[in-house]
């Protein structure tokens, strides 16, 4: 071959059996990657090194030339092929931004706020999506779609709808060279979108109710500090719109709606949420109320709004003359709602359950559940040892299991180990020679690490059994580290002091516009000003008397508060 690299990665493995630490194998290299044929005068020629304190994935970079007559000096770079640099308790930012590519979950684009989804996030969602599109049909919501683009002329019609939403909204203003005549909006929410053909289509009573929803992207602009999947400007989600002829109707379903958005998160990603409602200055624009699920990150500190469920009342109805005829042959204005989540749900799953070796994804969502390594050795029956690993995700497979064999022969078992805990995949099953002579498996937990060695006979129920410990022992510590992170308040200072502590705050609130815009301004600071969250739908007794934390006035309902993404 002439190809000369010059600086060929060198992958030196761990041992290629279990016990990593092993001196005796510590320094012995795989199969360089990319494989190639180098033969001749083009052997690449390298002064030894010494590997025996590499870590397992470490990466040596050879700078080389030809044998013949090179005299140029050889440079060795040692780098860290796998693991992260950053720490999730110590520098959660950058540890964030590092495991949602380094997991393969993204890869950042060049237009800021804009991200490419691998296909190890879109697995992900569209889990998530066959749930929800099922669900949604059960409750007779059928799904369209309407065009990415709105008229300005539309868009402005609802005027506290789109003040919410004005300095996000981004615009085409050019056709090639040519200005347009009347610039064209991109959907920052689909409102205004759908309405004036509401108004189209319904006229009778038995039109109604009307309920439809739609998978798309929506366009976001005006902000700084993007963040994937938790701030993007442009992301994926479902929106459902509908109307109906009694507020009763459209009441019921936000509540049914709200619902299937903590299944997502509690039953799926394994988050803990709160189903509450949003103040009338955290609720949507324009609409009448707004529910939610809020998420919470102990390490820094901030909820998440999770998903929300509007009703819309009949402000959109008035200003698009959505009207109907009753039974009786009275007019009237139908009720609506609106509703979505989106790839949000995504980086909250990372933040809540990664840890420093990369992702850690709940069973019920991760496209690959099982992943099988062959861990080869010496003289061993190698054939033997993949053969078993095909037979065994053949098995899993045939019982519903998500299961993937890892059979490339130019990686270690260990640096294969460490690539498959980045990824977050929720067990892995490992045979080795051992393994194969007993007739058995060994599992490891990507959550707890923990390991158990179980026989094939059994194979299927045993992991499944796994796999439900999995999920729910991710959703049992999720819950216990953010109940450990909500303090209950009755004071300014308390308030203060449990804000400073990065608490999410449960405290007695007077409802008033005034006080939240208060509270707002006495927070303001370098980590972000304090607002509600929630007040949460399963409300604590509020003892007679109980007055407001932040005025003073009589309390009306207790509220959860805190700084949020």
């Amino acid at each position: 071959s002439s190809w000369t690299p010059d600086a060929w990665p060198i992958l030196i493995s761990g041992d290629p059996t279990r016990s990593l630490n092993n001196s005796k194998h510590a320094s012995k290299p795989c199969t360089p990657y990319p494989p190639s044929s180098v033969s001749g005068s083009s052997l690449l020629h390298a002064e030894a090194v010494d590997c025996s304190l590499s870590p397992p994935g470490t990466l040596l970079k050879f700078n080389c030339g030809k044998m013949a007559g090179g005299k140029k000096k050889k440079e060795v770079k040692k780098e860290t092929g796998l693991g992260l640099s950053f720490k999730k308790d110590e520098n959660f930012g950058e540890w964030y931004s590092e495991v949602v590519v380094h997991g393969e979950m993204i890869e950042y684009y060049d237009i800021s706020g804009c991200y490419i989804l691998r296909p190890w996030s879109m697995g992900i969602w569209e889990i998530m999506q066959v749930f929800f599109d099922a669900e949604i049909k059960k409750m007779k919501i059928k799904n369209c779609y309407f065009p990415l683009f709105v008229s300005s002329s539309v868009l402005e019609k609802e005027k506290d709808h789109i003040e919410g939403f004005a300095p996000e909204v981004a615009w085409v203003t050019k056709s090639g060279k040519s200005d347009l005549e009347i610039p064209i909006a991109i959907r920052p929410t689909s409102e205004t979108v759908m309405y004036p053909y509401f108004s189209k289509w319904i006229r009778g009573h038995r039109d109604l109710p009307l309920k439809l929803n739609q998978w798309c992207n929506v366009v976001r602009w005006e902000f700084s500090n993007p963040t994937p999947f938790i701030r993007s400007r442009e992301f994926l989600w479902q929106e459902g719109h509908t109307a109906f002829a009694t507020k009763e109707e459209a009441d019921e379903e936000v509540l049914q709606v709200l619902e299937l958005y903590r299944r997502i998160y509690e039953e799926f990603l394994a988050i803990p949420v709160i189903k509450g409602k949003k103040s009338e200055m955290e609720k949507f624009a324009g609409g009448l109320y707004t529910t939610s699920v809020e998420a919470f990150i102990p390490n820094t500190g901030r909820g998440v709004q999770g998903a929300t469920s509007h009703c819309l009342g009949q402000n959109f109805a008035k200003m698009f003359e959505i009207n109907f005829e009753n039974e009786k042959g009275e007019k009237g204005m139908v009720w609506q709602n609106s509703w979505a989540y989106s790839t949000r749900t995504i980086g909250v799953m990372v933040m809540v359950h990664g840890d420093d070796k990369g992702l850690v994804l709940p069973p019920k969502v991760a496209s690959v559940q099982v992943v099988v390594v062959p861990v080869p050795y010496k003289d061993a029956d190698t054939q033997g040892i993949l053969d078993a690993c095909t037979a065994t995700v053949e098995t899993l497979s045939e019982a519903g299991i998500r299961a993937e064999s890892d059979l490339r022969d130019n990686y270690s078992p260990g640096w294969k180990y460490s690539q498959w805990e980045m990824k977050g995949v929720p067990l892995r099953i490992e045979i080795g020679p051992k393994d194969l002579a007993n007739n058995q498996v060994r599992c490891v937990r990507r959550d707890n690490g923990s390991k158990s060695d179980i026989k094939r006979d059994n194979l299927v129920e045993q992991v499944k059994t796994l796999l439900d410990n999995i999920q729910q022992s991710l959703l049992d510590a999720a819950k216990q580290k953010r109940d450990a992170s909500v303090q209950v308040v009755k004071t300014w200072d308390e308030f203060k002091d449990a804000l400073a502590q990065k608490k999410m705050i449960l405290a007695p609130w007077c409802d008033e516009e005034e006080v939240e815009k208060d509270v707002k301004e006495r927070t303001r600071g370098e980590m972000g000003a304090a607002k509600s969250l929630c007040s949460p739908l399963e409300q604590p007794e509020l003892p007679e008397g109980t007055i407001c934390f932040a005025s003073g006035k009589p309390a009306k309902k207790w509220t959860y508060w805190g700084r949020s993404y």
